[in-house]
């Protein structure tokens, strides 16, 4: 039993110690937008941004006026009222009125065969007339140069598409320890610094920004392609890699910045419709992931207590190396590396999370997304 132990933990502690190296010198590679020297000049491509709102009448004025205050020669505003019932409709339309760059498109019904925010942002594209397309969310804020910065990144590396690690804003411990350990998952789970390389298959996607070439957009099936996918911002990366474009990826600091959720329990909720569809529906993939995540994120922790000699030992060195990476992932967040103290915590959340998403959509027969009612099959079929 104890040999089983200390082979069980030993081959955890190698894992992690691997992968944190990987994560260590990965992230390393992964370009700063802030140390990126914006374009100057006024001939600049004309750039389209996009976005889709549904009631987002608390978070929208801060976004708009961000967006209105880029400070970018060329740039038209694509913003999608979609169905909203609350006051987002009014306040698109009188800011619309006073700034000839922002165009509105109302959405008054949904066709079938459609999510509503790919929906939304295909109908954004049809007006848009920018040689590069940036895609985001109602409730996101820019940095006045963001624009500048990005396209010089992109230009420079020669890149057909970029995705920008945002900035979450937090507040309070609970919400903290979710949202950290929701980044540590996503930057091991996904590897962004593997994205740039056209030979890996790694790609990405955040929904708070990304750049993309229109003709690129264009060859690979815009949103149409993603009319059923509930992820739809990490499969447009998806789609970007498998049509064999260039993709990457950046880390925006604090030049792209989003309030995702009010508290904790909306950060719960807000996650029922992507956790299970992350995991293609799949009852199966899901335990595995769950497996997976308890054996390296709470297992070494339990085992500081009950495990003795060698075991106790590797325990200890898996716990001290996931304190040490989810620390320093969080600073990169703006909040305290002692966080990475709570790393259990955030998976056994983060479990539940999963487990919750799996059991609402298995129950309900599907998802509900922006007050529309989706039924599992149609989303398994439309998945990319």
């Amino acid at each position: 039993m104890h040999t089983a132990e200390t082979a069980i933990l030993s081959l955890v502690a190698l894992g992690w110690l691997i992968q944190a190296l990987r994560a260590y010198f990965g992230m390393r590679r992964v370009p700063r937008l802030t140390q990126v020297a914006p374009l100057t000049g006024n001939n600049l491509p004309r750039i389209s941004v996009l976005f889709a709102a549904r009631d987002e009448a608390e978070k929208l004025p801060r976004a708009l006026a961000s967006l209105l205050a880029l400070d970018y020669p060329d740039y038209e505003i694509l913003a999608v009222d979609d169905r909203s019932t609350d006051a987002t409709s009014q306040i698109l339309d009188e800011c619309a009125r006073t700034n000839p760059r922002l165009q509105i498109v109302h959405i008054r019904e949904l066709p079938p065969g459609w999510l509503g925010k790919p929906h939304a942002l295909e109908a954004a594209y049809r007006r848009a007339t920018g040689d590069w397309l940036v895609f985001t969310d109602a409730d996101v804020r820019f940095a006045p140069d963001l624009l500048r910065r990005a396209l010089a990144l992109a230009e420079r590396e020669h890149w057909d598409h970029l995705t920008l690690l945002a900035r979450i804003e937090m507040r309070g411990f609970w919400e903290t320890v979710a949202v950290t350990y929701f980044n540590f998952s996503f930057i091991f789970g996904f590897q962004p610094w593997r994205v740039a390389n056209p030979r890996s298959g790694a790609y990405m996607g955040v929904g708070a920004f990304q750049l993309l070439r229109r003709s690129v957009y264009d060859a690979i099936g815009t949103h149409r392609r993603l009319a059923m996918e509930v992820v739809d911002d990490m499969k447009l990366g998806k789609l970007v890699k498998e049509g064999g474009y260039r993709s990457g990826v950046a880390s925006s600091e604090d030049m792209v910045q989003v309030r995702w959720q009010e508290g904790f329990f909306n950060i719960v909720r807000g996650v029922t419709k992507n956790m299970f569809a992350a995991m293609g529906f799949s009852i199966a993939r899901t335990f595995a992931s769950i497996f997976l995540l308890f054996l390296i994120s709470i297992l070494p922790f339990l085992a500081l207590g009950f495990a003795h000699g060698p075991a106790r030992v590797a325990a200890g060195i898996s716990a001290f190396i996931a304190v040490v990476i989810h620390g320093q992932l969080t600073r990169e967040t703006g909040a305290s590396p002692l966080y990475g103290l709570a790393h259990p915590l955030g998976a056994l959340i983060f479990a539940y999370m999963i487990v919750r998403s799996m059991v609402l959509t298995l129950w309900r027969g599907g998802i509900i997304w922006r007050g529309t009612f989706y039924p599992i099959e149609e989303l398994r079929k439309g998945s990319v």
